[in-house]
């Protein structure tokens, strides 16, 4: 039924099992744990911008937790307008929650692949799930990708005398179905290379949590819920590994411990990067800041806009050049009529003094 998911995950784990297997040989251990540990690598590069985005999803959600907050606060008896207001909010900011947890989602079914693709290398048990074949027909029946004698170097293989598939509670009966190909495993040796690997994926799981969890924002840490999922992830989940881990095979375990590494070192990596782009951000705004700020002892320069002043108009100034123009010309006039007045004058002034004299002689 999930053969579309058996199939990929066989295939990338057969490639690897190939390259690993040419350098050690076919029937190593190691050939074959280093193709668990690369198959994990791969699915988590082609996992890599889905995580990104988680990252930068989950960093959005806490600056936004002020906001809405709010609209908890404010439409806390109308959840239809609260859902409205929230899309609308995560609409304006480009804000997806399902990235949050996509990559998540995405390793569930390569988990569950992972395992079901292991537990057909010996398909001997009688459990849910199990085909309860005999040690003969099982050695001798494909594994999806790989062939009856891919299936036999897997049983073949020891990693430090313990099979890849055995895991601490599994029954001795399956146990005697890898008699024939490497001997017959003990317990013992099962339980010395498991509990090793379950510590390692405890403590692996409760660092990338603390990791996590110490850059939250205060305003985050301090919602209740998520210190709740904090206190889950940082205790409950580390000690789920250790209980659950006597139930998987010793694959599974190395496929956790590897995923708990990728996980760590891509988280210091994507938080580097996005804290260099924050101060990169933060020094561009400041030397911008500093650019537009005046120089010391200089004055500070009025950036308002200033009243446009409308040009005199050409009827204007054509007025004045004529009006300077034709002053010269009445000040000529003027001083014309005025020389004529003092002559007129001039000659009233003798007529009567020739009268006064002809009357003087009468």
């Amino acid at each position: 039924m999930l053969d579309f998911i058996y199939y990929p995950v066989s295939g990338i784990l057969w490639f690897w099992h190939r390259v690993f297997g040419w350098a050690l040989g076919d029937d190593s251990g190691f050939a074959w744990a280093l193709a668990v540990v690369f198959l994990v690598f791969t699915l988590r590069l082609v996992l890599y911008k889905p995580f990104v985005k988680q990252v930068r999803t989950t960093k959005q959600m806490q600056e936004l937790q002020p906001q809405i907050k709010e609209l908890q606060k404010k439409y806390k008896n109308d959840r239809q307008q609260m859902t409205v207001e929230m899309q609308k909010l995560q609409k304006e900011h480009g804000f997806n929650p399902l990235m949050g947890c996509l990559p998540v989602l995405l390793q569930v079914p390569v988990f569950l692949g992972l395992f079901h693709v292991l537990r057909s290398f010996n398909r001997t048990g009688t459990g849910i799930g199990q085909l309860g074949m005999t040690p003969y027909d099982n050695a001798h029946t494909a594994n999806y990708f790989f062939s009856a004698g891919d299936v036999q170097s897997f049983l073949t293989a020891r990693l430090f005398g313990a099979p890849l598939s055995g895991f601490i509670t599994e029954k001795t009966a399956v146990l005697e179905s890898f008699a024939e190909y490497g001997g017959m495993p003990s317990k013992v040796a099962i339980i010395a290379v498991s509990v090793p690997l379950m510590i390692i994926a405890g403590l692996a799981t409760h660092f990338n949590a603390r990791a996590s969890v110490e850059r939250q924002s205060e305003a985050a840490a301090a919602n209740p819920q998520a210190a709740m999922m904090n206190k889950l992830a940082l205790y409950v989940f580390p000690l789920g590994v250790l209980v659950g881990g006597p139930f998987l095979p010793i694959a599974i375990l190395i496929y956790w411990v590897s995923n708990n590494i990728w996980t760590y070192a891509q988280q210091h990596l994507v938080f580097g990067r996005m804290e260099k782009e924050e101060n990169e951000k933060k020094d561009a705004a400041l030397e911008r800041r500093a650019q537009n700020a005046p120089k010391p002892g200089a004055k500070p320069v009025d950036t308002r806009k200033k009243p446009v002043v409308d040009a005199p108009s050409q009827a204007d100034t054509n007025g004045v050049d004529m009006a300077k123009h034709d002053a010269p010309q009445s000040n000529q006039n003027g001083s014309a009529k005025s020389g004529q007045a003092k002559q007129n004058q001039a000659k009233k002034r003798s007529g009567n003094r020739g009268r006064a004299n002809q009357k003087r002689r009468r």
